[in-house]
């Protein structure tokens, strides 16, 4: 099958949740068999050399468009005063990125276009122009108006939390209007899922989690974690993730501390926002951007996700859960994985009950190692990235032949 994959980004290193499931799609399309042209936009942020992931073979070709999707005070206020289109899905709008599309789809022959998320839905509308039989699929990897209508809900600055709920107005107009264009849609998680339905996208939508590779996310049994300690690992120039470790940090920290003087939290993260790195506090060491995930996850015994806000799954869960790390997360964080409390996970919402959790923690009477080997054999059971893909290849197969699609259960 011969695939073109168009991103908001080079996926490359897959250092975070969106990186990593972009990547993994690609890399196990390939492994499977199959050719990927992955068409992507090469933004400031995240540029990357054209040669980028010639590791993966032959079989995946990188084609990428130089588009400056740099945060303008004063295209925002342009946008604002005389755009119908969400600033934030308006950055990622190219004219050369749209061309490319259109010279790759009337110059050679493709059995299926995937979009990775609503940043790059507005493409879709080119595939219909220049190629109505190619059939299109969205990978949804978050319903992306419910994450700033959360942070607009959180957000304590009057006139900041009204512009973020314009954003989110406008961000449900146009997923309302563009993603329901797609030849078939796949929610990354069941509530997304729903919630997709619910914007009026057209069956097929279907449900498709994000994977984990078991072989890059493999234990290392010669690395023992340090006692009493815990880490923070996520992109920190996402807000949710920032508003999370913050509400941690505020909430949860100091009591927990003042309990367990010797407890640790360990934060990392790629794109350290200043505010966060020179962070003093008891207790708290600041790593900011880490080479190796897999390594760093492993040196410390329990990871947390405080997340307040977001959508989708959360990938730096699946891979921890791969790890076999012990995770405590809130029930947003954790929305969408199959995993049950108490048995390959811990969850809790109110500082109260992740003070509980930790007491626990402290006190061994939560053995993390063990709630870690759950968590590990439920990623083999259910979110093997093999399995993933493999579900890929069957909705591309039945979109393409024109059948309504029911995915069997995992």
């Amino acid at each position: 099958m011969n695939v073109l994959q168009l991103c908001p980004r080079v996926p490359f290193p897959p250092t975070d949740g969106g990186a990593i499931a972009m990547y993994d799609v690609a890399a196990g399309l390939v492994q499977a068999g199959h050719t990927v042209t992955l068409l992507a936009a090469n933004t400031p942020k995240h540029r990357q050399a054209a040669d980028a992931l010639a590791h993966l073979g032959p079989n995946l070709r990188l084609v990428t468009v130089d588009v400056d999707t740099s945060l303008s005070p004063l295209k925002a206020l342009r946008n604002l005063l005389f755009s119908p289109n969400p600033y934030n899905v308006e950055r990622f709008m190219s004219d050369a990125l749209a061309a490319r599309l259109a010279e790759l789809l009337t110059t050679e022959q493709f059995d299926v276009v995937q979009m990775e998320g609503t940043f790059v839905a507005w493409y879709v509308d080119v595939v219909q122009r220049v190629a109505p039989q190619v059939p299109t699929v969205l990978r949804a990897h978050n319903v992306e108006h419910e994450i700033w209508d959360q942070l607009a809900t959180g957000e304590r600055q009057l006139f900041k939390a009204r512009y973020l709920r314009h954003l989110a107005r406008r961000l449900k107009r146009f997923e309302a209007r563009y993603l329901p264009r797609f030849s078939a849609v796949a929610a990354i998680t069941e509530p997304d899922q729903r919630r997709l339905r619910q914007l009026g996208c057209q069956e097929p939508v279907v449900f498709i989690p994000a994977g984990a590779d078991l072989i890059r996310m493999q234990p290392d049994s010669a690395i023992w974690p340090a006692p009493h300690t815990l880490f923070f690992l996520g992109s920190l120039d996402w807000r949710p993730n920032q508003e999370g470790l913050e509400w941690f940090l505020e909430r949860v920290w100091p009591e927990a501390r003042r309990r367990y003087p010797k407890l640790e939290l360990h934060v990392a993260g790629k794109n350290m926002p200043e505010y966060i790195r020179q962070l003093r506090l008891p207790g708290v060491q600041v790593h900011g951007f880490v080479e190796s995930a897999a390594a760093f996850m492993q040196q410390y015994e329990v990871m947390i996700v405080p997340l307040l806000s977001g959508g989708g799954m959360r990938v730096k869960i699946i891979e921890g859960m791969a790890l076999g790390k012990c995770i405590i997360s809130t029930g947003l964080g954790a929305e969408g994985i199959a995993v049950h409390h108490g048995h390959d996970i811990l969850v809790c919402d109110e500082p109260e009950q992740w003070l509980h959790v930790l007491d626990q923690y402290c006190r061994g009477e939560v053995e993390p190692a063990a709630v870690g080997a759950q968590a590990r054999r439920t990623v083999q059971r259910l979110y093997d990235n093999r399995q993933v893909v493999q579900r890929f290849v069957e909705l591309y197969q039945r979109v393409g032949a024109g059948q309504a699609v029911a995915l069997p259960p995992r």
